[in-house]
């Protein structure tokens, strides 16, 4: 049998068995045991999605799963409206109030966490104390006892477990899709690195958007059928700090990055409080989870499951002795020569901060196919003008058009879509994402849509021409600085981008890598590359470059040919002062 198929039998069992068990004859006391397993798993898979996806730590999870309560609640017992059909609504309810925080919140990127933690957490009191100074409350509380429940089994308990099974069902079923997806793959960038993963083409808000409405939506909706379960709604009860303290707890335990992280997690921690609980030993149960929780924590601080993949990972990398796999190719475009065409075009352009003008009225063209060098001392403007260029500064005047399409007013992610890829001084790879997940993220974001395999020979196509085969399962932390570098170049490259902006790709490395450094860069050139450059290695950028353009005090200082521009005295001033350019 295909190794492969192993996960989705075993899937497809497990839902079977747990089908037909409330029909096997067993005390209602596994119904409910089952149930509240179901409850916890559906409840912390939800919270993974946006806060161990995406990395948004949440503690006002107990919010959207109130708000569902209470929407099934009120609909039930006030405008008698069937059970069933408050579900669908508690979540639609739930993922609105995630959308309207999100939408607020998700616009300040520096609202990230304990910020975002104490946020969420406000969120939920002032949520709670509406409620309780509502009709919808009122202080006395619930009652649901008089609601009909519906006939999905014979008994109660065991249409409350085929609820929340369904619920759990459905909600591994949405972790697993998101993981596998291309939604998935820019939450996790987003984790590790949202201003790399917008520059790689991430549309962040938007995603940040979805995993909330989804996150707060599947906790609505495990919120209505909770009501029914627990029959008395309290504020007190519902909205009680430690519904988002075990969601977190079960979450970081089992691995929140995980799709299936949190049900391991949800599944050892409620089974050993239950065991504990029913034998009259509650204290003792919650000590030894808590002391179970301090050793995983020190020893596997991405939780269980993503502990175990990295050793699989290792172990089948140490099993492996043969090369690695042929690539399959991936034809690039014709070489080039310079064209007469502009792909960059820099007017004016003026970058304030406070009473700091790191750009002044820069203008730059450059040309197809053209390597330009960008130079000039420490604090010129250099690594700014790729920031604007790129779109991580907005622009206090001027504009950029790439191609001649304007972006000056464009968010990181769409300027990345209409073909400008980048580097980093210092390397920002996706750290908890292996090389060939990183170098498919920005496949996946540079263009349009594609198949899956399409996207992993191309990225395979780029390690490879980067030197980095046999590095595709390695982590970032296991490379090298040159290493590192030139899976930037490897990001970039994947992204097929009209304009490459390569900042200080030579710096940290010795002669030696300097020197493989210069070839590949000659070697992306004859793919047609065009590249501006930032470098302070002037071998390099006099080997490399068409062009150099020079900036100085944010100002364009001089352009030309590489040795006429180097052997400018104004230009040795700026370097070395003016006694040796006399």
């Amino acid at each position: 049998m295909n190794a492969n198929a192993l996960p989705k039998l075993a899937a497809v069992l497990g839902i079977a068995v747990f089908a037909i068990l409330p029909t096997a004859g067993l005390p209602a006391f596994y119904d409910s045991f089952f149930y509240i397993v179901f409850f916890w798993v559906s409840l912390s898979t939800s919270w993974a999605l946006l806060s161990g996806f995406a990395g948004y730590f949440s503690l006002g999870h107990a919010a959207f799963f109130g708000v569902g309560m209470y929407t099934t609640a009120t609909l039930t017992t006030q405008f008698q409206v069937p059970f069933l059909a408050t579900v669908p609504i508690a979540a639609a309810a739930a993922a609105l109030l995630g959308i309207g925080i999100g939408a607020v919140v998700f616009r300040l990127k520096r609202l990230r966490g304990e910020l975002f933690a104490l946020l969420t957490l406000a969120v939920t009191f002032v949520i709670a104390t509406i409620i309780l100074n509502t009709p919808i409350d009122g202080g006395a509380g619930v009652f649901m006892s008089a609601v009909p429940m519906p006939n999905l089994m014979p008994t109660q308990t065991g249409t409350i477990y085929v609820l929340g099974f369904a619920m759990c069902v459905l909600t591994l079923a949405i972790a697993w899709k998101v993981a596998h997806s291309r939604l998935g793959m820019g939450l996790f960038a987003i984790h590790d690195d949202e201003d790399v993963a917008e520059a790689k083409g991430v549309p962040t808000f938007r995603y940040k958007m979805a995993a909330f409405a989804l996150s707060a939506g599947i906790a609505g909706a495990v919120g209505g059928i909770h009501a029914m379960y627990v029959g008395f709604l309290t504020v007190g009860g519902t909205f009680e700090l430690t519904v988002p303290l075990y969601v977190v707890l079960m979450s970081v335990l089992g691995g929140s990055r995980h799709w299936f992280g949190p049900t391991i997690g949800a599944t050892v921690i409620t089974t050993l409080l239950y065991a504990f609980i029913s034998g009259g030993e509650a204290m003792i149960g919650r000590a030894i989870v808590g002391l179970i929780l301090i050793i995983a924590i020190l020893r596997l601080p991405d939780g269980v499951v993503p502990a175990v993949q990295k050793w699989l990972r290792r172990r089948k990398a140490a099993a492996t002795t043969e090369p690695a796999a042929a690539v399959v190719p991936v034809v690039p475009p014709p070489a080039k020569l310079i064209g007469e065409r502009n792909i960059l075009e820099v007017r004016g352009v003026t970058k304030r901060f406070g009473g700091l003008q790191a750009l002044d009225g820069v203008d730059l063209d450059v040309r197809e196919g053209e390597i330009l060098g960008l130079v000039g001392p420490n604090g010129s403007g250099k690594t700014t003008l790729i920031n604007a260029i790129s779109g991580f500064y907005p622009l206090s005047s001027g504009t950029i058009a790439v191609d001649g399409v304007q972006i000056g007013h464009l968010p990181a992610h769409e300027i990345a879509g209409r073909g400008v890829a980048r580097t980093y001084q210092i390397p920002r790879p996706f750290v908890n994402m292996t090389v060939l997940d990183n170098v498919a993220l920005a496949a996946t974001f540079g263009g349009p849509a594609r198949p899956a395999a399409e996207i992993r020979d191309e990225a395979l196509h780029w390690i490879a021409f980067t030197g980095l085969a046999g590095k595709e399962g390695a982590l970032p932390a296991e490379l090298n600085l040159h290493e590192r570098k030139f899976l930037e170049l490897a990001r970039a490259l994947a992204a097929r981008p009209k304009l490459l902006l390569l900042d200080e790709v030579l710096s940290g490395l010795n002669p030696a890598e300097v020197d493989n450094a210069i070839r590949l860069v000659r070697a992306i050139r004859a793919q047609g590359a065009t590249i501006v450059f930032v470098e302070h290695l002037m071998r390099a950028v006099v080997e490399l470059s068409d062009r150099i353009a020079v900036l100085n005090e944010g100002k364009l200082f001089a352009l030309g040919a590489p040795r006429e521009v180097m052997r400018d005295p104004r230009v040795i001033s700026i370097y070395l002062g003016k006694a040796y350019a006399a």
